[in-house]
Formats: structure tokens, C-alpha cells, sequence
């Protein structure tokens, strides 16, 4: 007997209520016809990614940042129009883009 059903057992009348699960993929973020730019750099010695490029809104790109910071596990920022990851992720990174249909550009190595 799993959690849902002792709560069942526990609360016959209640009844769950819809919830969305990828609320950020709901956000519509302006597609653009120039490449994003992802490039990889040593910063103090630590491997970043780079994500450079949007001419969109700024709240589109810092939305983006989260959702791809949230799938990844990883840590980084949104700094003058660029997002920072921490780590090398280029490869995950321009999937994950790819499938969202933004057009991607690999810069460095």
C-alpha cells in the first residue's frame, strides 16, 4: 500500500487538485533567428559554459536559465546578458535548447 492510497484510506471525501508539473515550458520565450551562441571557458582555473546571444526579453533568457540550471543540477548566474553555468555542459546544454527549437551555435573546441 503505497502513500496515495493511505492518504485515500485517511481522507475518503478529499479530492486532489490539478497541478502542472512543467509550468516553465508553459512560458512562451521569443524564438529568434540568430543562433544562441555556447562557448566554453576556464575561469579561475574552474570549466564554465557560456550562453551568449539572446535578443529576446530579459526575463525570457533569465527564465531559460533557471529551467536549464533546474534540469541540470548545476549552479550558475545571469550576468550581462549572458548565462553562466558552472561546469562544462556544452553538449546538454544545446540539446536541451535544440528540442526547445532555438538554433545553437558551438563556439571553442
Amino acid at each position: 500500500m503505497d502513500l496515495q492510497d493511505q492518504l485515500k484510506n485517511l481522507f475518503p471525501d478529499h479530492k486532489p487538485e490539478e497541478t502542472e508539473h512543467n509550468a516553465l515550458e508553459d512560458t512562451s520565450i521569443w524564438m529568434q533567428d540568430d543562433p544562441i551562441i555556447c562557448k566554453y571557458e576556464k575561469r579561475k582555473g574552474k570549466p564554465t559554459t557560456i550562453l551568449e546571444g539572446y535578443t529576446g526579453a530579459t526575463e525570457d533568457f533569465k527564465a531559460l536559465a533557471k529551467e536549464i540550471k533546474t534540469k541540470l543540477s548545476v549552479g550558475g548566474s545571469f550576468k550581462d546578458d549572458k548565462i553562466i553555468i558552472q561546469g562544462d555542459y556544452r553538449d546538454k546544454i544545446m540539446q536541451i535548447l535544440k528540442d526547445k527549437g532555438f538554433n545553437v551555435k558551438r563556439v571553442g573546441g
